[in-house]
């Protein structure tokens, strides 16, 4: 007998599948086994850009929006190139330095892959 994944909602152990979902019984979560499953074989979280997109670290993305850096003056400019980015996990779901500005963490909503 497989073991099932935990609910990804609220991290119960009891849930149970109804033909191609699981189900959580505690919160009522739904999802589909194939996620669960290609989840947990990516080791979690998937990065997406602006356009859809799945990031990796190491990749190079380009800012799509003008981005006030919180406590100066400068502004991260559209069109700036960022190379070697690493992914975490949090609000701000990327690592990188920028030239100019130095180390920094955005959003993947305001980038797109380059």
């Amino acid at each position: 007998m497989s073991k099932l994944p935990p609910c990804p909602q609220c991290g119960s152990e009891y849930t149970y599948q109804d033909g191609a979902l699981l189900i959580c019984p505690e919160c009522a979560h739904e999802w589909s086994a194939h996620d669960s499953a290609a989840s947990a074989t990516e080791g979690g979280k998937v990065v997406r850009d602006a356009n859809g997109n799945e990031l990796e670290d190491g990749d190079t993305v380009t800012v799509i929006k003008d981005l006030k850096v919180k406590g100066s003056s400068a502004v991260v400019k559209v069109g700036t190139k960022v190379k070697s980015i690493r992914l975490v996990d949090g609000d701000h779901d990327i690592d990188c330095k920028i030239d100019g500005i130095g180390a920094m963490k955005l959003k993947s909503m305001f980038v797109k892959k380059a």
